[in-house]
């Protein structure tokens, strides 16, 4: 393997100091919190040396980029989320790609991915030259925060509806809900869209058992310290790790 450039490293320390101020400031650990390097238009020699640097978690919003990185990533001991909007006629090759689907936010999505959960097993059983793919898929609800139009997730009144359907599910292992507030200048703003995410992530829990939807997902490079403070448990950090994206 290569050295691994300074900045990669520097950026890396420094996102987690930042965690780790977070956390002490509301008496948590950093350990408690699932650093997810969002990896979208990054080429693969910067994954590369951001994985050398310690990252094992990585983020992509699209199937087919994922797809145009596995052959030189093959061999990492990554986790791979799929954190963009999942487009229904992609559903079997995200199956197959990724080991957690963080954005799922309709009930006919879920069935479709339980179904290409199903196939995959059935496929990779008895064969060597395909991936272990277990037998559920890890899957997040994603909850629509901003009121945006464009943006995507499941409106909140609903995040029990979903809940209950993917249960049902025996391919699907729900694990708890992701969101992404409105974009603000001043990161502060955005600390009552993570109260809410926390406070209805409690609420769910109430309804449908204490040990369910351990994870909460919130938080980007200009706002996890906040996210972090208000009960994170996955931050999903791009620019701060990578720098600037590239051009896809």
């Amino acid at each position: 393997m290569t050295s691994v450039p300074k900045k990669m490293t520097d950026n890396f320390a420094k996102v987690r100091e930042r965690m780790e101020f977070a956390a002490s400031r509301c008496g948590r650990r950093t350990e408690e919190v699932t650093l997810v390097a969002v990896s979208k238009t990054q080429s693969a020699r910067k994954i590369q040396e951001l994985y050398e640097s310690g990252v094992r978690h990585f983020g992509e919003n699209r199937v087919q980029e994922r797809e145009s990185k596995l052959a030189q990533l093959a061999d990492f001991n990554a986790t791979w989320h799929m954190i963009g909007h999942l487009q229904k006629n992609k559903v079997s090759r995200a199956a197959r790609l990724f080991a957690s689907i963080d954005s799922l936010d309709s009930i006919s999505l879920a069935e479709k991915l339980d179904r290409a959960r199903a196939d995959c097993a059935a496929d990779a059983a008895g064969n060597s030259e395909l991936p272990e793919t277990g037998n559920r898929l890890r899957v997040l609800i994603e909850v629509k925060l901003d009121p945006e139009p464009a943006k995507s997730g499941v409106p909140a009144v609903d995040v029990v509806r979903l809940a209950e359907a993917i249960l049902r599910l025996p391919h699907l292992d729900l694990r708890g809900v992701m969101g992404v507030p409105p974009y603000f200048d001043n990161p502060e703003e955005a600390r009552p869209y993570f109260r809410r995410m926390r406070e209805l992530r409690d609420q769910v829990r109430a309804q449908l058992g204490s040990e369910m939807l351990p994870v909460l997902s919130m938080g980007m490079s200009n706002d996890f310290e906040i996210a972090i403070e208000e009960g994170a448990t996955e931050v999903r950090v791009g620019t701060a790790l990578f720098g600037e994206r590239e051009k896809a």
